[in-house]
């Protein structure tokens, strides 16, 4: 499956104008061939906007799901995009997939909050891994700070991901997470990851863009720049299968050896 990672701030406190950015995104996507592209983390409304992160969260059925989804099935091309997600007074860090028929296939909560600013705005999610299908392949949701540990990725591991989605918020100075432990997750883990970040200066932050789409050989198949860009590559369902058989890492688990990390 042709993959799409819109690397980009948007345009921070106005979902309108986040809407048009990801509506020409997903335009420029579908005209390449791509079934899903992927927008950053909070990507709807801005990262670094405080209490109007409050202000903005919508619930995951709520009336910019509705406008994504026809986004969505206008172009004909599936949507990641991450967002503050209201459920009554509780607001989650979230990133939800639309299909490409409108249909909302998945939703996940940040499970690891990071820094103060986070741990100050959101409440951590407690489901670690979800999934849907799409395209034929498993496709699973996280976000940012969650994939730096291992723990997660491995969970989706041995629940059968393909290719896990990762809207971002990557900040300097931790660019080598893009650049090394991105592809070292895909690799021992036997799965595509798709890191799609923010960039440049937000706030109090500046995200270093480095974009990826890692597949189970470690090696990235694209690579965004430091700019606002759209880069694309393919999720390939038959070189995974070939690379999981060759790979034993996941054949070789002793997990009875492991009761201590819990």
């Amino acid at each position: 499956m042709r993959t799409a990672l819109l690397q980009s701030s948007g345009r921070p406190g106005s979902v309108v104008e986040n809407l048009k950015v990801l509506d020409e995104a997903a335009g420029r996507a579908a005209a390449a061939g791509a079934g899903l592209v992927a927008a950053p983390e909070m990507f709807l409304t801005g990262y670094a906007i405080g209490d109007d992160i409050a202000r903005l969260a919508e619930p995951a059925d709520g009336d910019s799901a509705d406008a994504i989804a026809e986004i969505a099935t206008r172009h004909g091309v599936a949507v990641v995009y991450g967002y503050p997600e209201r459920e009554g007074e509780t607001v989650y860090n979230s990133a939800q997939l639309i299909s490409a028929d409108g249909t909302r296939l998945a939703n996940y909560r940040k499970t690891h909050l990071f820094g103060c600013f986070e741990r100050d705005h959101f409440t951590p999610g407690e489901q670690p891994v979800v999934q849907a299908e799409l395209n034929g392949l498993r496709v699973g949701l996280m976000i940012c700070y969650d994939v730096e540990f291992p723990e997660n990725v491995r969970a989706h591991a041995l629940a059968g991901t393909d290719l896990l989605v990762v809207p971002t918020a990557q900040m300097h100075p931790f660019q080598f997470v893009a650049e090394s432990v991105v592809p070292v997750r895909a690799f021992e883990n036997q799965m595509y990851v798709a890191y799609v970040n923010r960039v440049g200066p937000e706030g109090e932050f500046e995200f270093v863009g480095l974009s990826t789409l890692a597949g189970p050989d470690g090696i990235a198949r694209t690579r965004a720049g430091r700019g606002e860009e759209l880069v694309l590559a393919d999720a390939d369902p038959d070189f995974l299968a070939a690379s999981r058989e060759a790979n034993p890492y996941l054949k070789d688990r002793r997990p009875g050896l492991y009761g201590s990390l819990v």
